[in-house]
């Protein structure tokens, strides 16, 4: 019989999955007992073991982890918009990255995950208007992760960043929802002036590898920048550029290139999501 005094709200099959997996790892690897115990099994919440992880990676002598953890604890409680934010995060990273098979494996090795999870707590700082903290915490991502996020970015829910070395994104560009990109993308300005200057994503883009997106132009949603691309003018919804510079050169091939990611300028082929059904 049901518990009539069960709180549904407290119900978290993300959280009670990361520590199962937590365990089952434990069983096969015991000595890594004591970092996942840490990490994971000694919370009580998702919040809590991402700010103790993000704490762990960015304190140095400047800053200690303790208040580091203080620091996240207290935009975790107050701002729920950036946890819901992180398990999309999380699953979209699981969903899309065929190396990962586990939702603990972002949270605990993955630098692009942790990179984008730190400039959340940064951008919720700066938006409270404690710019020095935010510009702090985005000087040590970019010191421990190679990811460099101005925090005043607005970055949707759902984005998956794959190995994330050499990542920049400037301070007034904008990423919709479920956005993937790789490697050495930049979403840069093109010049010195200092007011809208950098690019906006829509939903659902794939940004392949080292590709660049310069200027304050729209990236229409669900299209597909191929890798190593400059893009210096607006791209349509649905299309497939490519080049230096980049120039339509078909159409996206499907209705989620993010998910499907696929990055071959034919059609990409529908993907069914992990967590259906």
């Amino acid at each position: 019989m049901a518990n009539p005094n069960l709180n549904l709200a407290h119900v978290d099959p993300v959280w009670d999955r990361i520590c199962k997996e937590a365990e089952n790892a434990i069983l096969e690897e015991p000595l890594m007992g004591s970092l996942l115990h840490q990490g994971v099994l000694h919370h009580p919440t998702f919040q809590d073991a991402l700010a103790y992880r993000l704490s762990m990676k960015l304190a140095s002598s400047e800053m200690s982890e303790q208040l580091l953890r203080e620091i996240a604890d207290d935009v975790y409680e107050t701002d729920e918009d950036i946890v819901a934010a992180a398990r999309a995060d999380l699953v979209a990273t699981v969903e899309r990255d065929p190396a990962a098979h586990r939702l603990l494996q972002p949270l605990l090795y993955h630098k692009g995950y942790q990179a984008v999870q730190a400039y959340r707590l940064g951008h919720s700082l700066w938006n409270q208007g404690r710019k020095d903290l935010a510009y702090f915490l985005q000087m040590r991502v970019s010191e421990t992760f190679g990811v460099d996020i101005h925090p005043a970015a607005r970055i949707g829910r759902g984005l998956m960043i794959d190995h994330a070395h050499s990542i920049v994104i400037g301070e007034t560009a904008v990423v919709g929802d479920n956005v993937s990109m790789l490697h050495s993308v930049t979403l840069g300005g093109t010049g010195k002036e200092e007011e809208d200057r950098h690019p906006k994503i829509g939903d659902g883009v794939l940004i392949g590898a080292g590709a660049k997106v310069l200027g304050n132009i729209r990236i229409g949603n669900r299209s597909r920048i191929a890798a190593g691309s400059v893009v210096l003018h607006e791209v349509p919804c649905c299309k497939t550029v490519a080049g230096v510079p980049a120039k339509i050169v078909g159409e996206a091939g499907c209705d989620q290139p993010s998910v499907s990611m696929d990055q071959l300028l034919n059609k990409c082929a529908g993907q069914q999501s992990k967590y259906e059904g």
